[in-house]
């Protein structure tokens, strides 16, 4: 399937990549306090310390950078699941990772009354991480390993028990969790450069892992005994695209919370347009779903001004008309 796009694919990579410099410079002009596009600019790139350089370096840059790293992770980690998995409505959740993610938070919060962002990061991290090998190891049992299958139902059960075991938490001691209920609905808000320096390096070598297995999946496409016959490992291959999708959704799921529809949206709209060579949609995917990350996070910002709709609402309310699209036109991918 070669896809809808109008013009090449190396074309279009190349407008999507000028689009997203451009969301990421609106990200920085655009904010609930009103600063004209040049005095922005200005503060950009020769901060004075005066109120609007403050406003852009220590609010927005540190947002629009942990955007495009979160947008890009999700973006990768969905396309991953939904080549693993076969699927073209599945999504990196499934592997439990949220659901680790969210417990991991509320058990620090209730044991240690903490309310920083970065502690965050590393409790959901290695919440996710818990959650992603726990469920590699129930749906690896038994002679046929870890199948697609088994690693999704797998997932669904180990995210209801973790979903049940978070409210549980949270009823015990309902005043502590104000900051995780801001933290669950995904948010880019409130959060420190650190944040995005703590994550760097997984979403770094998750992205890279992740682009390697480009051609082994398109050989798994065809089947286990053709990919065989092609040189790839299907056992190698879908544990390496599994530890990619953890290190990528933990880490973006830990920095800004489990941000809904993304990782499921753009890689299903991406393979409509460019087709199924993974080739191609992982990059389509690694560029497209941080412009629809960040410009929800812009229209969030505008539309409630002078407060704020999170992130994670809006990107709902942007990739379910996409999606919903892509259906009714009868253009369901395949894998």
């Amino acid at each position: 399937m070669r896809g809808l796009l109008p013009v090449g694919r190396p074309a279009g990579l190349g407008a999507l990549a000028v689009l997203l410099v451009l969301t990421g410079l609106a990200s920085v002009m655009i904010g609930t306090q009103h600063i004209p596009a040049a005095e922005a600019l200005a503060g950009l790139l020769s901060p004075d310390g005066s109120e609007s350089a403050l406003i852009v370096w220590e609010l927005r840059v540190p947002r629009t950078l942990l955007g495009l790293a979160v947008g890009a992770a999700l973006g990768l980690a969905g396309a991953l699941m939904q080549a693993l998995t076969r699927n073209p409505l599945a999504e990196p959740g499934l592997l439990g990772v949220n659901g680790g993610a969210a417990v991991a938070v509320v058990t620090v919060i209730a044991l240690f009354r903490v309310d920083q962002p970065l502690v965050y990061v590393w409790a959901a991290f290695l919440g996710a991480a818990g959650a992603a090998a726990l469920v590699y190891a129930i749906g690896s049992r038994g002679r046929s390993g870890a199948t697609p299958a088994r690693l999704v139902l797998a997932g669904a059960g180990i995210n209801a028990v973790f979903s049940a075991l978070t409210s549980g938490i949270m009823l015990l001691a309902p005043h502590d969790f104000g900051a995780f209920r801001f933290w669950q609905i995904g948010t880019l808000s409130g959060r420190e450069l650190g944040v995005f320096w703590q994550v760097a390096p997984f979403l770094l070598a998750g992205t890279l892992l992740a682009l390697a297995l480009a051609r082994p999946l398109n050989a798994l496409a065809l089947g286990d005994d053709a990919g065989r016959a092609l040189g790839a490992r299907a056992g190698r291959t879908r544990a390496l695209g599994a530890l990619a999708i953890v290190v990528l959704c933990g880490a973006a799921t830990a920095a800004a919370g489990p941000i809904a529809f993304l990782g499921l949206a753009v890689p299903f709209v991406v393979r409509g347009l460019v087709g199924s060579d993974q080739r191609w949609v992982l990059p389509y995917s690694l560029l497209a779903a941080p412009v629809l990350l960040l410009a929800a996070d812009i229209i969030g910002r505008v539309v409630a001004a002078p407060g704020e709709l999170e992130t994670g609402i809006v990107t709902a309310f942007l990739g379910a008309p996409l999606l919903a699209f892509m259906v009714r036109r009868g253009k369901v991918p395949a894998l």
